[in-house]
C-alpha cells in the first residue's frame, strides 16, 4: 500500500509477525537503506535531511521502527522482531540494498548482518557500546528500570534516565529539553521504544564472537570528538568483523553533520559499485 507526500513516497510494509511498518522512499539509484537511532523516526531525527542529501543518487528508504510513529507494535518485543522488521524494509528495496544506520540502529544492523540478512554493503555512525551496562564490574539492569517508569506511566522520567543515567547527558539537559515542547513531545512519544533499544545494545557491550559472523564489506564510522568509550568501542566493533574499515570523522559528534556522511557514504558505496562488473 502507498500513498504520496510532498516529500516521498510513504510504504507500509509487512513483517513476518504481522507487524506494519511505515517506510519512506526519497529519490532514484541504488537502493540503501537507512536505520535511526534511539527516539528518531521518519519525522523526527536526522534521517531525512540524510536522505534528502542522497536523493540524487540513491533510491532512499528510512522508516519509523517497530513502536514509533506509524509503525505497529505487537508484544512481546524482541531484537529478532525488529531484525524481521528490517528484512521486510530490505523485501521492498530489493536483494541488492545497501544499509546506514546510526546510534542504536547501528547495532540493529550489525546484528542483522551477523544473523545472515543479506545486505550489500554497510556502513554504520557510532553503537554505542560504551560499557554503561556494567558499573564497577558489575551488571546494571538498565532495561528492568525503564520497564518499571513506563509502568508506572512515567514517560518523562523514562526519557531523563535514559539520556542522564545510560547516555550520560548532563542531568540538566531533560530540564532544558522540557522547554522545548516539540522536542520533549516526540521523545516521550518514543519513550515505550527505550527498553527496545537497550536491549538491542547487548547490554551496551560489542558481542564480538557475533560480529566475526559478518561476512560484508562494511565501514565503521566514529566522530573526532567522541568520548574515549565511544572511540574503543566503534575500534572493537571494526577488529571483530572480517572486512571492516574503520573511520574517524575528525570534527564530528553523536549528531554527525547530514553533508559528512551523505560523503562517506557515496564514497563507500560508490566504490563498491564502480568494481562490480
Amino acid at each position: 500500500m502507498t500513498k504520496n507526500t510532498n516529500i516521498g513516497t510513504v510504504l507500509t510494509v509487512v513483517s513476518l509477525d504481522g507487524t506494519r511498518i511505515s517506510v519512506e522512499r526519497l529519490g532514484a539509484g541504488p537502493s540503501l537503506v537507512l536505520i535511526d537511532g534511539a527516539f528518531c523516526g521518519r519525522s523526527f531525527g536526522p534521517a531525512r535531511a540524510l536522505a534528502a542529501k542522497l536523493a540524487d543518487s540513491f533510491t532512499v528508504y528510512f522508516y519509523d521502527r517497530r513502536g514509533r510513529g506509524d509503525s505497529g507494535d505487537t508484544m512481546p518485543y524482541a531484537v529478532e522482531r525488529e531484525i524481521e522488521d528490517l528484512s521486510a524494509v530490505l523485501r521492498e528495496a530489493g536483494p541488492d540494498s545497501y544499509v546506514y544506520a546510526t546510534s542504536s540502529g547501528s547495532a540493529l544492523a550489525l546484528e542483522a548482518a551477523a544473523s545472515g540478512v543479506k545486505i550489500r554493503r554497510l556502513a554504520t555512525y557510532e553503537a554505542p557500546y560504551t560499557g554503561v551496562g556494567v558499573k564497577d564490574g558489575v551488571p546494571v539492569d538498565h532495561q528492568a528500570r525503564l520497564e518499571d517508569l513506563l509502568r508506572a506511566g512515567k514517560r518523562g522520567a523514562a526519557v531523563s534516565y535514559f539520556l542522564v543515567k545510560m547516555i550520560g547527558v548532563p542531568a540538566f539537559v531533560p530540564l532544558m529539553l522540557h522547554i522545548m515542547p516539540g522536542v520533549w513531545k516526540k521523545q516521550t512519544a518514543a519513550a515505550n521504544t527505550l527498553p527496545y533499544d537497550t536491549e538491542v545494545m547487548n547490554n551496551f557491550s560489542v558481542p564480538l564472537e557475533r560480529f566475526r559472523r559478518i561476512s560484508i564489506p562494511t565501514r565503521i564510522m566514529v566522530g573526532g570528538k567522541a568520548g574515549a568509550s565511544m572511540t574503543d568501542a566503534q575500534a572493537a566493533v571494526a577488529a571483530a568483523i572480517p572486512d571492516s574499515e574503520h573511520r574517524v570523522l575528525e570534527g564530528q559528534t553523536h549528531q554527525v553533520s547530514p553533508t559528512v556522511i551523505a560523503a562517506q557514504l557515496r564514497e563507500f558505496f560508490a566504490d563498491e559499485s564502480a568494481r562490480r562488473p
